[in-house]
């Protein structure tokens, strides 16, 4: 077909998949535009956007705040690099540890950074603060993990798309299952571990929320066993779940339909608890840039001295001014509160859909899913093709799971507007 017969967005996804590497597998929708909770595509079409570039753009698309601080400090400096001091490092530094109650902050770019910086940190610890024997230092994940695609947090990784003829893979890392604090408890009676590193809710593997205790457990083996305790809250902390971070506490709910009726729908609040070592990114920034960011108190932090970690555009004067921007909405805008209270609203109404397509619920805040009953490994995925077909974006992960997360600026009639799609596209919804 001649290209000029082609509409803007074959166009477009014909030019990636010509020019591009084959590292994604995108739903054919081409955005150009957004604002708030909704998006546009190249030919004008509207969508509500229920991913929210997984859980970047918290506070919405192109939040003017973050617009009108990202020209004006455009306009002045964007990056100094470490070699020289910055006049806004200190102030970001200085915000950012007094509102998570931390010592020290050390500011990269992305979140796989932040969590290869938080290992480092945690071996050097080990050493150094531990007493560790040089090079036996150990850091403890669990299965179905997602923190990243660099050579060392793959090698974490139990998924084979992740792993796939890229070894040899970083030694001193064991994998224990998810959800069970025995296995931890074993894995923590070796006096070579310096940590243990997890999400509180596992976003990638399908928004998978353990045992309400089972978070603050790990916290407490940990604390037990002189072992740092490192959460990743890249995609389920700054307000996603219902809680400024998950670890402090969040709203969630599971529920499950058997034979095709339901079966009780569980509320609960986990406790809250003081990771040693925080990670975060993605909404750090709001989705303008590229900004993460490791807390931790001195007694760990202070364990990296200079010239042994660093990166040329961590902690750049735009970034440090965006960021301290992206976090400032958040309270302003009561963002934590949003997510949790339409959190529940929503995951009540889904499942209440009566369609024997849906096989469960679950989630924390506004960070949820549909788990489907699937026919094929394509099941999943269609129906995300219709969903963006009535005009709301979702992602399925692991196949038979779809992730609904949209904005936390969301409002109670656009979920309305949104389980209205959901729940029209389930009834149609038919397999040959």
């Amino acid at each position: 077909m001649n290209t000029s017969e082609l509409t803007a967005s074959q166009r477009a996804i014909a030019k990636e998949d010509k020019y591009g590497a084959h590292n994604y597998h995108p739903l054919p929708v081409v955005l150009k535009k957004g604002k708030g909770t909704r998006v546009w595509d190249v030919e004008g079409k509207e969508y509500f956007d229920f991913l929210s570039a997984y859980s970047s753009v918290n506070q919405g698309h192109c939040h003017p705040r973050l617009i009108d601080v990202m020209k004006g400090q455009i306009e002045e400096l964007t990056l100094t690099s470490r070699a020289f001091y910055n006049s806004l490092l200190g102030e970001f530094e200085e915000y950012i540890t007094n509102y998570f109650g931390y010592d020290k902050v050390l500011a990269m770019n992305t979140g796989v950074e932040a969590v290869e910086t938080a290992v480092k940190l945690c071996r050097k610890w080990g050493y150094l603060k531990k007493g560790i024997e040089p090079n036996k230092a150990k850091v403890i994940f669990v299965q179905n993990n997602f923190h990243g695609r660099t050579i060392g947090i793959i090698s974490a990784s139990t998924e084979s798309d992740s792993r796939n003829e890229f070894g040899p893979f970083l030694p001193g890392i064991e994998i224990i299952p998810y959800n069970n604090i025995t296995a931890l408890e074993k894995a923590l009676d070796d006096p070579n571990v310096a940590g243990f590193l997890i999400e509180p809710v596992q976003g990638e593997a399908g928004v998978i929320v353990p045992d309400k205790n089972y978070v603050y457990d790990c916290h407490s083996l940990c604390k037990s066993k002189n072992v740092l305790f490192i959460a990743d809250e890249v995609q389920t902390g700054l307000a996603r779940t219902g809680s400024i971070l998950a670890c402090h506490g969040y709203t969630a709910g599971i529920g499950h339909k058997a034979e095709g009726k339901p079966e009780s729908f569980d509320e609960f609040k986990s406790k809250e608890i003081r990771p040693d070592i925080v990670i975060l990114g993605k909404a750090l920034s709001g989705g303008m840039m590229p900004v993460s960011a490791v807390l931790a108190d001195d007694d760990i932090m202070l364990c990296i001295k200079p010239g042994e970690h660093g990166s040329t555009y961590g902690g750049n004067p735009l970034a440090c001014r965006v960021a301290m921007e992206a976090l400032q909405i958040i309270k302003d805008e009561s963002l934590t509160d949003n997510a949790e209270l339409l959190g529940r609203y929503l995951r009540k109404k889904l499942f209440q859909i009566d369609s024997p397509w849906i096989e469960g619920v679950r989630g924390a805040g506004l960070l949820n899913a549909i788990v489907i009953r699937a026919k094929s490994k394509d099941t999943a995925w269609n129906i995300c093709m219709r969903f963006a077909e009535k005009g709301l974006l979702a992602k399925p992960t692991r196949n038979t799971i779809i992730r609904l997360a949209p904005p936390l600026v969301i409002t109670k009639q656009e979920i309305d507007d949104c389980l209205a799609i959901i729940e029209e596209t389930f009834m149609e919804y038919t397999e040959e």
